[in-house]
């Protein structure tokens, strides 16, 4: 009796620790990575054993300080969409980098508005729609409600770099 009890305890607890998830789950066909399909947190993407691309690529980049500095300035006053593939290379590419140098400029991580995507560029809500994304990763910022500009699938010059010319 005192196993099925604690059968039951451990499934029910699984079962709520899935549900209190925003995003579906499930593996890449091509790659057999994992797909977070729905909305994300930067600790969503920072928790998950599997994605050392993000913990790797954030703590080897080094962004431009002078940028940052500029950025620290100035990013406060917009808000940051981002749609990545967990599955993408280019998203663990650049979407660490970004999340360094905004934790450089103290831009509070928790204002992120985060999307995961599967191959088809599709979100769990169908948000890709409402922001018009066909390629990942894809960094919208937008400004009382406006979008000012994007970063889609690479950079020019670097991710401060980029954010800079946007915000300038």
């Amino acid at each position: 009796m005192k196993t099925i009890l604690v059968a039951g305890i451990l499934l029910w607890g699984m079962t709520a620790a899935a549900q209190d998830k925003a995003y579906d789950i499930s593996k890449d066909r091509k790659t057999g990575s994992l797909v977070f399909k729905g909305p994300l947190t930067v600790e969503d993407l920072n928790s998950e054993p599997s994605f050392t691309w993000f913990k790797d690529g954030e703590t080897e980049y080094k962004p431009n300080e002078a940028k940052v500095a500029f950025l620290k300035d100035h990013l406060k006053d917009y808000q940051i969409v981002v749609f990545l593939g967990t599955w993408c290379e280019d998203s663990h590419y650049l979407i660490p980098k970004l999340v360094k140098v905004l934790r450089m400029t103290d831009y509070p991580l928790s204002s992120i508005t985060m999307y995961g995507v599967d191959r088809q560029k599709t979100t769990k809500g169908g948000e890709q729609e409402k922001y018009d994304v066909t390629l990942v990763p894809t960094i919208i910022l937008t400004k009382n409600g406006q979008e000012t500009g994007r970063i889609t699938e690479s950079v020019r010059r670097s991710i401060e770099s980029d954010l800079v010319a946007i915000v300038k």
